[in-house]
């Protein structure tokens, strides 16, 4: 825990200048405190005209970002990491452009767990949903933290697959950590907390929703994470620069395709063009990483489908499909088609799409 003094230059210095500028104090200085006690010669050295001005004029708000900080972090759970702290996370210590400060909320400790990120469309298909679940499910059955971002679609998947294994799960943010974005995800975040996990972020509290601070966040996703596996993305998706990060950072990058016909593999395929590994399930994650040996006890299997079932989900196959089709496939009538295709909606397996298309879920 950072003393009140550390605390007040900590924040006085990321609230007043970008990163770059404080690194260069620092590297001058030592820390931050110190750094406010540099020679005029020195500042010039370090800084423009207009950045000695912000340095020498404290921001508006920052007693009351302090005050904030301060009882924020009383809280059980709370903690914030600054650079050079001993227990800064070394996997992204070691990358091009590590965090200034880690805002931390829950167990810590997971910062240097064996770890996977999964990332991908805020959009996905039912199916690009269901794989993000699934291999969440199975990396932390395997002893592996799932890491992400809570977004919707994909994020959200992946740690929902992680605790119902019983796993824990990492999410970082894009915003002060007093506030959870988007809302509808809070009561995932609630459920993250109390299942054992942790919610990370660089930026102070009461930062607000700035659409520039996501794909910077996605740095910090790719530079924990031993691998970073690509469910669904288009080929202009804030999923692939993470995917970038990600080798830039020396990590294993990891994409499972999709069909030819669906924009959301795209960035996928391109991934896989480029040097990434095709996978089909969580073994072929794991092959490229050291095996934990601490796997969870194995979820129940899916109960074997009824044969006529199982004949409509093999003549559907895996790409969006119309009802027409569909007919012309099996052979069944339109009434005893429909009846079928609700009865496996119901069950989870079949999804409806729009434009009256159908698509299979799972491996089932």
């Amino acid at each position: 825990m950072l003393d009140p003094a550390e605390l007040a230059a900590w924040l006085r210095l990321t609230e007043s200048l970008g990163a770059g500028s404080v690194r260069r104090l620092l590297a001058m200085a030592g820390s931050p405190q110190a750094a406010f006690r540099l020679p005029a010669a020195a500042l010039d050295q370090a800084l423009t005209h207009k950045q000695r001005e912000a340095f020498n004029r404290p921001p508006e708000h920052l007693d009351e970002l302090i005050t904030k900080a301060v009882a924020w972090l009383a809280e059980p759970g709370h903690d914030l990491l600054a650079l050079g702290d001993p227990d800064y996370p070394p996997r992204l210590l070691a990358t091009a452009d590590p965090p200034l400060l880690l805002w931390l909320q829950g167990r810590r400790e997971l910062l240097g767990t064996p770890s996977v990120a999964i990332v991908g469309s805020r959009n996905p298909t039912a199916q690009g949903g269901d794989n993000a679940r699934a291999f969440g499910r199975a990396l932390a059955d395997a002893g592996y933290t799932v890491i992400s971002g809570l977004a919707l679609g994909v994020d959200a998947a992946a740690h929902e697959g992680a605790l119902d294994a019983g796993g824990p799960t990492i999410a970082v943010v894009g915003t002060g950590l007093d506030q959870v974005y988007p809302r509808r995800n809070a009561g995932l975040a609630a459920r993250l907390l109390a299942g054992g996990g942790l919610i990370v972020s660089e930026y102070s509290l009461g930062t607000p929703i700035t659409q520039a601070n996501f794909p910077q966040r996605n740095r910090i996703i790719a530079g924990l994470a031993e691998g970073c596996l690509v469910v669904e993305a288009a080929v202009q998706s804030g999923s692939l620069i993470t995917a970038r990060l990600a080798v830039e950072a020396g990590r294993e990058v990891f994409a499972i395709p999709g069909s030819i016909h669906s924009p959301q593999a795209r960035g996928c395929h391109a991934l896989i063009r480029q040097g990434a590994k095709l996978v089909e399930s969580a073994q072929d994650v794991l092959e490229e990483l050291r095996p934990l040996g601490t796997a969870r006890e194995a979820a129940p299997e899916t109960p074997e489908t009824p044969h006529e079932q199982q004949a409509l989900l093999d003549a559907m196959g895996f790409d969006p499909v119309s009802l027409d089709a569909l007919m012309a496939r099996s052979g069944w009538p339109a009434a005893e088609l429909s009846g079928a295709l609700l009865e496996l909606e119901l069950d989870g397996r079949v999804a409806r799409l729009a434009g009256q298309l159908f698509q299979r879920r799972g491996q089932g």
